[in-house]
């Protein structure tokens, strides 16, 4: 499976963006999908996920109430779309994908894509 991630670019606080991340290789129906990122010099933090059933979204504490991640089944995908973008934003965003939950949450998923660079000038 390779997970592709796309949308990232240079914005300004106060915009917004679509990440977008398909998956080829295999159907991941059955899997819950989500997104992490990565600034410099920081560890690798959780930042959204979906679960297969589409009923059921978890965002970290940072994004909440700015982020909505949602999947489409059709496409194979996730996507993340991200308004009120502030600065401390700014990071390298991957997308991931496991049959469990918590594995994902946890940061230990089965699959990872590569980043999209999200940058957020003040």
């Amino acid at each position: 499976v390779q997970l592709q991630a796309s949308g990232g670019g240079l914005v300004q606080a106060g915009d917004s963006l679509r990440l977008s991340c398909e998956a080829s290789g295999q159907t991941l129906d059955d899997y819950a999908m989500g997104w992490f990122r990565q600034a410099p010099g920081k560890e690798r933090e959780f930042v959204a996920r979906i679960n297969a059933n589409l009923d059921s979204t978890y965002y970290s504490d940072s994004v909440k109430g700015r982020f909505t991640v949602s999947r489409d089944n059709t496409k194979n995908a996730v996507n993340l779309q991200m308004n009120s973008l502030k600065p401390e934003d700014t990071a390298n965003y991957y997308c991931a994908a496991d049959m469990s939950v918590f594995r994902l949450y946890i940061g230990r998923p089965e699959y990872w894509g590569q980043g999209t660079q999200v940058t957020v000038s003040s």
